[in-house]
């Protein structure tokens, strides 16, 4: 059982000094509570749900957040921030991912409504969460303890749940309903803009919607200069780089949805098309970027109640057209005579699939959820010739790839008495995947080429997902929960099925954003999970006056895919040489390798009501503090990517329409790195950020400022720099820098409904 740990000063010890103030107050977080004798209807930033099919170290971001949010950040994974245990990695400037505990990417099973979507890139540009604008986000939900089967299922980590706004109809009568808003945002670092329209048409049984939105984004500047200023590019000797300037980091983005609902007494039918054209994407931690990516989505659900419970299903297909190449900042013009423009690289995947689940009431105490889940998933991923080296023919990175998976699963909750719930719930999966026959661009490739057309590339996984969950609730201020996990994941096709040593083909499949190279293993097995984790959540009678809740968690991952470094390749520009094996610095290649890893963390967050005041209004305090270790147990390496401790303070002033936070982020210095990628460490930093919102009845201004102070600092997890010059080339952009995190940021933000 999980006994209620003293929270005192002497517990910071373990944590670096920036971290003790923030440590100490979080502790006496339940004692500002008690002192306060009025109650409050205060509203807290994140909050997790009392529901049991959501257990308590679930969280779900509030509507005031995502509000915010939007003027902030044109990257949907921003929202995520101020939700415990999450972090996000580099990437473009919609398309950074989430890392949950030290898990990222495929690791995490990502939804947008309902859909599971899959990178089609080898440098997995274009995530999930990127085929959403903020500005669509209705809500959004985190599994980042122990994951139910019923959200799980091929993934070792969290789950991550990002919809847009349920269907709204009319009241009874009403007659017809008709709404809209339309906004507009700016942000000074990067001159960043954007625009979005909203409207909807609804009757008691149709609803009918619109949703439109536009970002871009220039290269966005750091505090100070980290390079030398210059030009670009020796082929563009005119567009010039000041020191500060992020080279490869613009962006433009445009995405349409159009939803239709129909219902009945009982029943619920909603189909919602989906469109999106990303003309281009730049990417300062990846050596090509990104020149097109289109994705048409089709997303049909159905819901209804009956007699013995409630049954969903929905059917799903997205198909995207991805293209990549050197954008503004890198060389476009290769070869001797500088007559090889570029290397046009591009994608096509399609995503179909289909889920039926069902919730039955079995008695009072019981229920039980069951489902089926298929999806099948194509890829093809080719290099059109360009001359010189890269030619006569297409090179073929994957040729008819597939990936398809079958789950079945079974979830039993039992309500044992007011004080004790249980859940355990079982997942049963199958995942096939293949790949055709492959060319390189020329006889260079051609020995490796036939060795891989050669073998068999047919691979057949069982998935077991195992989890059991108990939640105790000894009265009105204290509730635990504890339990375990069992979960597996698939490889992807990209690290299963990229085949060449070729160094320049090894650069272009990054999906770590390290600037190294990578191939490869179709030897490859599931990664599989046991994580125990606990959560204890202390709080207020009501759960809005003051709350502390602590989730520690350890997680042993089985055939974990991390790299090692590849040695004896074959073909005239094989990059896998002796040399390779030993280097400590510059960049390197790797091949995809199951080894062994144990991550280890913990979670405390908080927030206490310090009262209100007639003059000054209402007053929250909020904060949290998390740390993840990961260790590769088969070389006694740190895992690459992993944050180091980092907390975040935020003070939240609400006075009638007006609401406004100052925000203090804390982050320590990055000395765990992975060797074998020669990662880079990073220093300690801390940012301020400002926000404040005011409403009339139709109108919302958001301003801020984010690093208030200017301060300088690589975010650890940004990746190496890349993003200028001759990149294609393997030694011709310079190694050991990182990327800077952006240096002051006013936003400002203008919301109007109708």
């Amino acid at each position: 059982m999980i006994t209620h740990p003293r929270l005192r000063a002497g517990h910071c010890r373990p944590f670096p000094a920036a971290l003790h103030p923030l440590c100490a107050l979080l502790a006496a977080l339940p004692l500002a509570g008690f002192a306060q004798q009025e109650p409050s209807l205060q509203t807290i930033t994140v909050t997790g749900s009392k529901a049991a099919v959501e257990p308590t170290g679930s969280s779900q971001v509030d509507a005031s957040t995502i509000e915010s949010g939007r003027t902030a950040s044109s990257d949907t994974a921003a929202l995520l921030r101020a939700v415990p245990g999450i972090s996000l990695m580099g990437a473009g400037g919609v398309s950074s991912l989430p890392s949950v505990h030290g898990l990222a990417d495929d690791r995490l099973r990502i939804q947008v409504d309902g859909m599971d979507l899959i990178s089609a890139c080898g440098n997995h540009m274009n995530p999930p969460l990127s085929y959403i604008d903020p500005t669509r986000v209705g809500s959004v939900r985190v599994f980042a303890g122990i994951t139910p089967v019923s959200v799980g299922g091929d993934s070792i980590g969290a789950t991550i749940q990002v919809d847009s706004p349920a269907p709204e109809f009319a009241a009874p009568g009403e007659g017809r309903r008709l709404q809209g808003q339309a906004g507009t945002f700016y942000r000074s670092n990067g001159h960043g803009t954007g625009a979005n329209l909203s409207a909807s048409y609804a009757t008691e049984q149709m609803h009918l919607r619109y949703d439109g939105s536009t970002a871009q984004s220039d290269n966005y500047h750091a505090a100070r200069a980290f390079k030398p200023a210059g030009s670009a590019a020796s082929d563009k000797p005119d567009q010039w780089l000041g020191g500060d300037e992020v080279g490869s980091s613009s962006y433009q983005t445009r995405n349409h949805a159009i939803g239709l609902a129909l219902r009945g007494d009982a029943h619920l039918v909603e189909l919602k098309l989906g469109l999106q054209d990303i003309p281009y994407q730049n990417y300062p931690n990846q050596r090509m970027d990104m020149t097109r990516n289109g994705s048409h989505q089709f997303n049909l659900r159905y819901q209804g109640r009956y007699g013995w419970g409630q049954l969903q299903a929905r059917a799903y297909h997205e198909k995207t057209r991805h293209s990549m190449n050197f954008g503004q900042d890198k060389q476009y013009w290769y070869g001797t005579a500088n007559n090889v423009p570029g290397m046009p690289m591009d994608t096509e995947g399609k995503t179909t699939g289909a889920q039926v689940q069902g919730d039955i009431t079995l008695s009072t105490r019981d229920a039980l959820r069951v489902g089926l889940e298929a999806q099948r998933y194509g890829l093809n991923d080719w290099w059109a010739p360009s001359g010189g080296g890269m030619g006569p023919d297409t090179f073929w990175n994957i040729r008819d790839g597939q990936r398809n998976r079958l789950d079945a699963w079974g979830e039993w909750e039992a309500r044992w008495s007011p004080q004790w719930l249980s859940q355990v719930g079982l997942r049963s999966s199958r995942v096939h995947s293949n790949s055709g026959a492959v060319q390189g661009y020329n006889s260079s490739y051609a020995a490796e080429a036939n060795a891989f057309n050669q073998r068999d590339r047919e691979r057949n996984d069982h998935h077991i997902d195992f989890t059991a969950l108990a939640r105790y609730t000894p009265g009105a201020h204290a509730s635990y929960e504890f339990g375990f996990a069992h979960k597996t994941r698939s490889p992807n096709l990209y690290e299963r099925y990229t085949w060449s040593t070729g160094g320049m083909a090894m650069r272009m499949i990054n999906l770590a954003g390290d600037g190294n190279g990578y191939v490869g293993n179709p030897d490859l097995k599931p990664e599989v999970a046991n994580t125990l984790s606990a959560t204890a959540d202390w709080h207020d009678a009501t759960g809005e006056r003051w709350g502390v809740k602590f989730t520690p968690y350890l997680s042993y991952v089985n055939d974990y895919i991390d790299a090692r470094r590849c040695s004896g390749g074959s073909g005239a520009m094989a990059a896998c040489t002796s040399a390779n094996l030993t280097a400590t610095q510059g960049f390197v290649y790797l091949q995809f390798a199951n080894q062994d890893a144990r991550l280890h963390g913990f979670d405390l967050s908080g927030f206490a009501d310090l009262g209100t005041t007639a003059n000054w209004g209402r007053f929250t305090l909020s904060g949290m503090l998390s740390s993840v270790q990961g260790k590769n147990r088969t070389t006694g390496d740190n895992l690459y990517n992993t944050m180091p401790q980092h907390a975040r303070l935020a003070l939240t002033q609400r006075l009638g329409r007006w609401t406004g936070t100052a925000e203090l982020l804390m982050v320590s210095a990055k000395t765990r790195v992975s060797a074998v990628r020669n990662e880079l460490p990073t220093a300690g930093y801390g940012l301020m950020n400002l926000r404040a919102s005011y409403e009339w009845k139709q109108v919302r201004l958001d301003v801020g400022v984010d690093n208030l102070f200017d301060r300088f600092y690589r975010h650890p997890l940004g990746g190496a720099y890349v993003g200028q010059g001759r990149t294609m080339a393997g030694t011709a952009v310079p190694w050991g820098v990182g990327v800077p995190g952006m240096g002051r940021s006013l936003s400002a933000g203008l919301t109007v409904k109708f």
